[in-house]
């Protein structure tokens, strides 16, 4: 069993940077209940809070799976340790999560904040593109390498993403909302042919045909990775964002080490099963015997001599 990186097990490793919020701005849609607050380095992050609704585990979520888009060459939001304090809390009315029955003090101490793009007043995100503006997304061929990523992952939740205008009048799309990878805070894997695929399934249909579509993000992961570097992308993750439960850290490190030789198993089966999502897929296995029976049909010359025979 792999051991856990030495920040997480209380060793000393050299200091990743961490910012402190400042000022909450707004509370953010979604499940999780985060919150866009101005940080010590004059940026902004929408903030998620180990108290959160949905489970504490999500905070490992998003830090290590983001890392491991980052090292995949995806488009992500880069994300760090934001330290709100107990006092900032007290004097935001705001900083609570709405729980069914009662309203409950964000926590404080270390969350996971995502960098959040632009300002307050000056967005430069949109969330959705009508069909027809999606042509003007210039990285669109990363929707594939989202697909390898969320199916080593096994994010339970559809893929997220959002699309920043570039000064070009272009658009780059950037994936988002990596708590459901890991299945959330059951650290299992219930792999589904549907799950990870964006909303808007169209995305797909002209760029996936084969298994070649899916390099180099394929290749990165069975080659490129090793146990080492996913150890690695867990490196200064706070032990108590898994509640110091430093053996289901490690297993969730060696699961996905050895979900490495899986990925592409599992794309096939998504593309195999899903011919309205991926309606120009051809398995390799299916081409090659395609190949094989046009190989062994008599040509056209052959044809037309036994049908010559046969009146004769």
């Amino acid at each position: 069993m792999p051991s856990v990186p030495a920040r997480a097990s209380g060793g000393s490793v050299p200091t990743r940077p961490r910012v402190r919020a400042v000022e909450q701005i707004r509370r953010m849609r979604g499940g999780s209940q985060s919150h866009l607050m101005r940080c010590s380095d004059d940026n902004y992050y929408v903030v998620k809070f180990q108290n959160n609704p949905q489970h504490r585990r999500i905070l490992v979520n998003e830090l290590l799976a983001t890392r491991l888009a980052e090292r995949m060459k995806l488009p992500t939001t880069p994300t760090i340790v934001v330290e709100v304090s107990e006092k900032l809390i007290d004097l935001t009315d705001d900083l609570v999560m709405e729980l069914p029955k009662y309203r409950l003090p964000c926590s404080p101490g270390k969350q996971i904040g995502s960098k959040f793009f632009g300002t307050p007043h000056n967005l430069r995100t949109l969330d959705w593109l009508p069909g027809e503006e999606l042509q003007r997304v210039k990285n669109f061929g990363d929707f594939v390498g989202m697909v390898v990523f969320d199916k080593w992952t096994c994010n339970c939740d559809g893929r997220q993403c959002l699309f920043m205008l570039r000064d070009s009048g272009d658009f780059s799309m950037i994936g988002i909302d990596q708590g459901f990878c890991f299945n959330a805070g059951e650290w299992n894997f219930p792999d589904s042919p549907l799950r990870g695929l964006c909303g808007n399934k169209t995305i797909y249909r002209d760029l996936v045909k084969s298994i070649d579509d899916f390099e180099p993000w394929l290749n990165r992961i069975e080659n490129e990775f090793t146990m080492d570097t996913i150890v690695q992308a867990a490196d200064g993750i706070p032990p108590e964002w898994y509640e110091s439960d430093h053996v289901a850290m490690s297993q969730l490190l060696e699961k996905l080490n050895s979900r490495r030789r899986l990925v592409r198993e599992l794309l096939r089966v998504s593309c195999n099963r899903l011919p309205i999502i991926f309606p120009r897929w051809v398995d390799e296995p299916k081409r090659r015997l395609k190949v094989i029976r046009r190989e062994r049909l008599p040509s056209h010359e052959s044809h037309k001599n036994v049908r010559r025979a046969s009146v004769l």
